[in-house]
């Protein structure tokens, strides 16, 4: 079948009650994208002619989701006449006059379907001159779900809802997954006749199958191997469950794709991450996002990464980072935290207890210790003494700290933004900077220290360190 006699249709009206959210069902996320996107790259993988979304529940945004991943999508609004099969009407009704190829209809709601299966079935369909052909699978515990019916000879005969089954049909395990290939004459022959005399007063697209029956259309069944590419999402149980199999899946792909992952079971990885050979992951660790990891790089324990770059030979441990670049050799944490527009230069170091925002440090230079650095920019082969603090913010607008290549500082400094550092200068343990430091200076802003004797003694008689003191001055006379 040439792509020019494909179109797809995409249920994506639905509610979604069931998921007790004010965000639509089809928005909910699994590997870091709505259901709906997952459907939507199904769908463009198959290079249909034309791809049709029939929306109505939150329509504005669906729509926009919808269309920022494809663009050339059709919008279609279902109307106030509930079903199914009303909405796939309205779905043909978008696709261009007289177009007479096939129609591939999918849930919004299935995420995991993939687009070699769906081909598959788009071939047996055309193969077999079916009007209809529709993907069915065998569930350990079907209930909830229409049984697919076969004759004695193993044929299609019908699809029955749960409520209409009668107690044989309750045993049959064979269920009707709601992806279809229809000829789309056949199609709009079937939907014209569907009534809405139902106890939901829905027009029902799986009624279409007993009309193509009765008019000499061919119909068959294709089983999945697979039960999870069928699988639905109607709760919130159901798309925690999805997703652990789809991460279980990319998990595994990685592993295959030379990625060492520990512990898998702990391990969540979005689709749109991208892992070098020989990087090393850690249990507890999530990466989220299109993050980048380069080869070699190690990362967790206990981890957290979206939308990050990570270089080559980098380790990062324990660390929550979001939009953050990470240099070749550099090594992060135990315990940092990187937030957006953190840069760290080839072979340098942000350790532990540090906190690292909007800010770029060189190639070589290190932040070790218990520090905030934000809105900073750090040269080259720089230390940052423990307990340092940018002071960027005066309570009405931020400002930049800059530090040259080659600056060493003390112990718990407080830089008072804007201020600058020169290169090579030194900065004495607990200074407060408020005025920039030329280049080789030495900046320093405490008093000198001042001793007075027997304070204690006098102040604190009688207590533990008084006691201490005197017996120390007595064993040294």
């Amino acid at each position: 079948m040439s792509d020019s006699q494909l179109a797809i249709i995409i249920l994506a009206a639905g509610q979604g009650t069931r998921m007790k959210s004010s965000r639509p069902k089809v928005l909910h996320r699994i590997a870091g994208v709505p259901l709906v996107a997952h459907v939507l790259a199904t769908a463009e993988e198959l290079g249909a002619a034309h791809i049709v979304a029939v929306v109505r529940h939150e329509r504005d945004a669906v729509a926009a989701a919808i269309v920022e991943q494809v663009p050339q999508a059709i919008i279609v609004d279902q109307d106030e006449e509930p079903g199914t099969g009303r909405a796939v009407e309205l779905g043909l009704g978008g696709l261009p006059d007289g177009f007479a190829g096939h129609v591939l209809v999918l849930s919004a709601d299935v995420p995991l379907l993939d687009a070699a299966t769906v081909r598959s079935l788009v071939t047996s369909h055309e193969l077999g001159g079916n009007a209809l052909t529709l993907l069915s699978a065998y569930f350990t515990d079907p209930t909830g779900s229409g049984r697919v019916i076969r004759d004695s000879e193993g044929a299609f005969e019908s699809i029955v809802e749960q409520k209409d089954a009668d107690p044989e049909q309750l045993l049959v395990t064979e269920i009707n997954s709601g992806i279809y290939v229809f000829d789309a004459a056949a199609l709009r022959t079937a939907l014209a006749a569907i009534g809405t005399d139902n106890a939901q007063n829905e027009k029902y697209l799986t009624d279409a199958a007993a009309g193509i029956r009765a008019s000499g259309g061919r119909i068959e069944a294709v089983p999945v191997s697979d039960p999870w590419l069928v699988a639905g999402i109607n709760d919130r149980a159901q798309l925690s469950a999805a997703a652990a199999e789809l991460n279980a899946r990319i998990v595994r792909g990685w592993q295959i794709a030379g990625v060492t992952i520990q512990d898998p079971a702990t391990t969540w990885i979005d689709l749109q991450a991208s892992i070098a050979e020989d990087v090393e992951i850690l249990p507890g660790t999530q990466i989220k996002g299109p993050t980048v990891i380069e080869r070699d790089a190690v990362i967790g324990p206990d981890t957290t990464l979206v939308d990050c770059e990570i270089g080559e030979g980098a380790v990062v441990t324990r660390t929550d980072a979001t939009l953050a670049v990470i240099g070749k050799n550099a090594t992060v944490g135990p315990f940092a935290y990187l937030r957006a527009g953190t840069y760290l230069g080839d072979g340098g170091k942000i350790g532990t207890f540090v906190e690292i925002k909007n800010s770029r440090i060189g190639e070589g230079s290190k932040v070790p210790h218990l520090s905030y650095v934000g809105d900073t920019t750090i040269g080259e082969g720089t230390n940052i003494g423990a307990g340092a603090i940018t002071a960027n913010y005066d309570d009405i607008a931020k400002h930049r700290t800059e530090v040259g290549s080659h600056v060493h500082t003390g112990a718990h400094n407080v830089f008072v933004a804007p201020v600058r550092i020169g290169d090579g200068a030194k900065v004495g343990a607990g200074a407060v900077v408020r005025k920039d430091v030329p280049a080789g200076a030495l900046a320093i802003s405490v008093a000198p220290q001042r001793n007075v004797l027997g304070w204690v003694e006098e102040k604190r008689a009688g207590t533990a360190a008084a006691e201490a003191a005197v017996a120390s001055d007595e064993a040294s006379n």
